[in-house]
């Protein structure tokens, strides 16, 4: 028998003798999606792409279907894997393949999170002639 997490279960706090005076209260809060700007240089009204972007889809794509947006993420990928200097290592189209075929969702979109944090603000092996180290 595995895990299950508790439900979520909304309380009623009365404020008061008046039955008016009643609120839900939501236990569980769901994260809100920071806005463009906070991970581009998009500044408001300056005619970019970006400001086109939050526009017509919103400031956190919610106007976006999750297919679309996890398709723009393979589209960005692809284009700056194939900018990047070097090559991959054999292995690491295995671990993509051990990954996809393994993983739950919520540890593949994890890991879609924490290589994005790396890519743009942790340290990578330098491509020093090609030499990469192989396990």
């Amino acid at each position: 028998m595995g895990f299950a997490p508790p439900q979520a279960s909304p309380t009623i706090l009365d404020l008061g003798r008046s039955p008016t005076l009643r609120f839900i209260c939501i236990e569980e809060i769901v994260p809100m999606s920071k806005p463009i700007g906070h991970f581009t240089s998009y500044t408001l009204n300056d005619g970019s792409l970006l400001e086109s972007l939050q526009e017509q889809y919103g400031p956190s794509f919610e106007q976006m279907t999750r297919r679309e947006k996890l398709f723009l993420i393979s589209a960005i990928a692809t284009q700056l894997c194939d900018q990047a200097p070097g090559r991959c290592r054999d292995e690491i189209y295995v671990v993509g393949h051990q990954i996809n075929s393994s993983l739950p969702v919520a540890d593949r979109e994890g890991l879609i999170e924490a290589l994005i944090d790396q890519v743009r603000y942790g340290q990578s092996l330098s491509v020093v002639a090609e030499v990469l180290p192989m396990r």
